[in-house]
Parts: structure tokens; C-alpha cells; sequence
């Protein structure tokens, strides 16, 4: 009898710990989540604007501004001439033209945004803004390559979520 009274009582004691841990993991949380910095690399493509719907959603909810990032690959770089050349004024002048189009076309006027360029590897680009831009969260879509192509191509998404300063919401 001892011994059923025992095993009655011990999964109570155990759900009663759970609950205790699950209690203060939720007080340590913050009890309202602050939006004031959207990142959204912007590659050109179709997929990167569905991230813009997305950021443009969360954008007006939470009030926040929203960056656009386009990083223009690094295309020469070499161990024997690590500074890799800059990017030119013409094609910068031309990527900025390209992210204000996108914006005046899908962000209404009620959204703050601004727009920036790098020229980097791209998750290193797309790193730094976050940093430089105290980016609260970073919108970005992910190819979905698997198998041999994401082992030779890697996965920029995947390299941004490692290491983002801030939450980082991916769009397949």
C-alpha cells in the first residue's frame, strides 16, 4: 500500500517542479516584446520580397523602421590581396535606385525606412548592419538548397542565425 501511495504522490511532486521551472523561466522572459529595427537583406529576388511582406506587417504592428540591405558580393579576394575592391559609385548608386524602387513599390508611405548597401561576403555584410543598425530582428528568406549544393553553397540563412546579434525570422 506504502509503495502505491508513494508513486501516486511522486509524479504530483515531479509535475509540480516542471510547473515551478516553467514558472520562472516565464517571469525571466520579457512580458512585452520591442520592435524598433527590421533588417531585411534584400538578394533581388522573389523570394526576399515575400521577407518584405513580412517585415512590412511586423513593421506596423510594432511601429519600427525598417532597414533594406542589399550586400553586393565581395568578387575578388585572395589570401595575397585580402582588401578586395571597392564597390564602384556607379553600381552603388545603381543598387540604392533599386532599393528605393522596391520600396516605393511595397512599403506603404506610413513605414519608416532606410536603405543601405555593402560590399562583403554577404552574412558578413548582413552581420554588421544588424550590429550597426541595433537591428531588433532580421527578416530573411532562406533557397532551401539541401545536399550537395548546400555543402558547396553553404547557407547564408543558416550562418545568420548562428551568429545574429538579435532574433532572426527565416521565410522558406
Amino acid at each position: 500500500m506504502k509503495t502505491e501511495s508513494l508513486n501516486a504522490v511522486e509524479p504530483s511532486i515531479a509535475k509540480t517542479q516542471d510547473s515551478n521551472r516553467s514558472a520562472a523561466r516565464f517571469e525571466s522572459m520579457p512580458q512585452t516584446i520591442t520592435l524598433k529595427n527590421i533588417l531585411v537583406p534584400l538578394d533581388f529576388s522573389e523570394m526576399a520580397l515575400k521577407a518584405l511582406d513580412y517585415a512590412v506587417s511586423f513593421a506596423r504592428q510594432y511601429d519600427a523602421k525598417i532597414t533594406l540591405l542589399h550586400v553586393d558580393k565581395l568578387k575578388e579576394y585572395s589570401p595575397v590581396l585580402p582588401d578586395p575592391q571597392p564597390l564602384g559609385a556607379e553600381l552603388h548608386a545603381e543598387i540604392i535606385h533599386h532599393l528605393e524602387k522596391i520600396r516605393d513599390e511595397n512599403i506603404p508611405a506610413d513605414v519608416a525606412v532606410d536603405v543601405t548597401v555593402r560590399h562583403n561576403f554577404v552574412f558578413d555584410g548582413i552581420l554588421a548592419a544588424a550590429r550597426e543598425t541595433e537591428a531588433d530582428l532580421i527578416i530573411t528568406t532562406t533557397h532551401g538548397h539541401t545536399g550537395l549544393k548546400h555543402m558547396l553553397l553553404g547557407s547564408t540563412a543558416e550562418s545568420i542565425v548562428r551568429r545574429a546579434p538579435c532574433p532572426v525570422f527565416v521565410i522558406r
